[in-house]
């Protein structure tokens, strides 16, 4: 029995030491950043709900790991992409510099803020960017004010961009695709003439544009970058790309070799020009060499919109139309782009590396995307300084045992400004509703399940009530994974013991281990409220 168990021992002590020396060798990394992707749109993970075909993103996690537990900072592009480039919380940042609507966003952060290119850098990776920034940027003027669609000099690189924030070259649209200005800008400098006027369908917002620019010629401009940078490389040192999609975010605009792909319709076509860039991106891998010593990363910055479907306007509530085709962008969760609920904060991730990640796991461990920096440090060999990174914590050890404990036991997320708090399989959303406006297409907005909440209480208001049922909801994933049930009235003791943790990481300045920090601003635990009831808390 004991030489048994002595032999066990040592195939387990062999296969760790094997997986130790797999990760010792600083690995390639690609991550790719969907816009506006659901749970529910991929295959492998929405299962027989989805009526999308994507078979390279299905074969990526074939060859690798599905998580079915990962998820945003926020059901919101800006915030969730701000916490994956500093592997801080966004609402620990102040506000953006001045800067006009939409694409003319002035800096969302101070380039002195350390980043995952940072880190990459400084462990001798050559990084690139391609795709949305979406993180603000400053552009040269003909006046000397404040960037707007009116007074931006096009002629004049920009004078802080990605490449100020640690990136070694870059190729970039500044904001979404249904956000002016329509141009590129390449390691700085815009990319054409810019000097036409140009909107798209869904919201139609007309603006500066590249004469020549085309919003269905997009995604390839962006895979054609992607695969310059990796056949550049001198595969001597390695290289870290994060590849950020505009898809299938509206505008729903596949370029001409997809459309009518898919049975489900115009839709369902921009998910599988998505699913292509995968293809692309393996494809370039493979062709120099280098597939079996790369780590793909494959993920999206928050849940479907609940406005985007087969009609290219954008109309509240069309997604309806997709479900009731049998798709679910959802999966089987609750809610969409927005929302404090799953559809708007749980996400497909998948992560394949052949050489180190056996092939069709998955893990159902807690993973936030503000883990890619501390996961980036431990895969490079990098310490993390105690300021750098203070709410990303590395899920490194879960990539060669998905089964393992995790070690991130709790998570801070929001809607558009309701805190949502994750602890274990318990969740605390701090509002009524769906913490969205409901203008869009999300079930009752934020309005109108307030008035229902108040109207419903008869108890005398004052701050403390705000923590309790009927303002806020409390669900346990493990046996209500579609969030049914609001538990905060038969368990108030769980309601404060999260509401506590949340109080306290906020207090801390992080919410990892290390000493205290400061947050930019003066941070409410309490997000968005009615304004006469904003009014009341000043008063008390």
């Amino acid at each position: 029995m004991r030489k048994s168990f002595a032999i066990v021992f040592s195939i387990f002590a062999l296969l760790y030491f094997a997986s130790a020396i797999a990760l010792a060798k600083s690995p390639n990394v690609v991550f790719i950043l969907a816009d506006d992707l659901g749970y529910g749109d991929v295959g492998c993970l929405g299962g027989i709900r989805c009526k999308i075909e994507t078979p390279h993103i299905d074969a990526l996690a074939t060859s690798g790991i599905r998580f079915t537990d990962a998820h945003v900072n926020a059901s919101v592009c800006g915030p969730t992409r701000l916490a994956i480039m500093t592997g801080r919380y966004p609402w620990r940042f102040g506000r953006s510099q001045p800067g006009g609507p939409w694409g003319f966003i002035g800096l969302r952060f101070s380039p002195e803020t350390f980043t995952i290119a940072d880190l990459m850098g400084q462990a001798g990776y050559r990084t690139g960017y391609v795709g949305k920034w979406h993180l603000g940027t400053k552009m040269a003027t003909r006046d000397g004010e404040i960037q707007n669609e009116n007074n931006v000099d096009y002629t004049q690189p920009l004078l802080a961009g990605p490449n100020d924030y640690g990136w070694h070259s870059t190729f970039v649209l500044p904001g979404s695709l249904d956000m002016y200005p329509y141009a590129f800008a390449k390691d700085g400098v815009w990319q054409g003439t810019v000097d036409a006027k140009k909107g798209w369908s869904a919201f139609n917002r007309v603006g500066d544009a590249e004469r020549d620019f085309e919003d269905h010629q997009v995604l390839e401009s962006f895979y054609r970058q992607a695969e310059h940078f990796i056949d550049r490389q001198d595969f001597t040192t390695p290289f870290f790309l994060y590849l950020a999609l505009t898809a299938p975010h509206t505008p729903t605009s596949p370029s001409k070799e997809f459309l009518g792909k898919s049975k489900l319709g115009v839709y369902g076509d921009f998910v599988m020009e998505v699913d292509h860039g995968v293809q692309r991106v393996v494809e370039a891998l493979e062709k120099n060499g280098l597939r079996d010593e790369t780590l793909i990363i494959f993920t999206s910055d928050h849940g479907p919109a609940p406005y985007a479907g087969n009609t290219l306007r954008a109309t509240p509530g069309q997604i309806h139309d997709l479900e009731r085709a049998g798709h679910f962008s959802s999966g089987p969760y609750r809610g969409y782009k927005f929302s404090v609920y799953e559809g708007g904060l749980r996400v497909p991730m998948i992560a394949s590396w052949p050489a180190v990640i056996a092939e069709g796991g998955q893990c159902n461990r807690l993973v936030g995307l503000n883990d890619l920096m501390a996961t980036l440090a431990d895969l490079s060999g990098q310490q993390l300084t105690p300021e750098q990174g203070p709410d990303s914590i590395s899920f490194a050890p879960l990539l060669t045992d998905p089964s393992a404990d995790g070690v991130r036991q709790n998570l801070v997320m929001q809607s558009i400004g309701p805190f949502v708090v994750r602890s274990g399989n318990w969740k605390l959303c701090l509002c009524p509703g769906s913490g969205a406006t409901g203008k869009f297409g999300n079930e009752r907005g934020a309005a109108t399940a307030w008035k229902k909440a108040r109207g419903n209480t008869s108890n005398a208001l004052d701050y403390a009530s705000l923590f309790q049922a009927p303002f806020v909801q409390l669900f346990d994933l493990s046996t209500d994974p579609a969030e049914k049930r609001n538990l905060a009235t038969e368990m108030p003791q769980k309601v404060a013991e999260l509401v506590e943790l949340l109080e306290h990481q906020v207090a801390q300045g992080r919410s990892t281990a290390g000493p205290k920090l400061s947050n930019d601003h003066k941070v409410r635990v309490l997000q968005r409220l009615p304004s006469d009831l904003q009014q009341f808390l000043r008063d008390q």
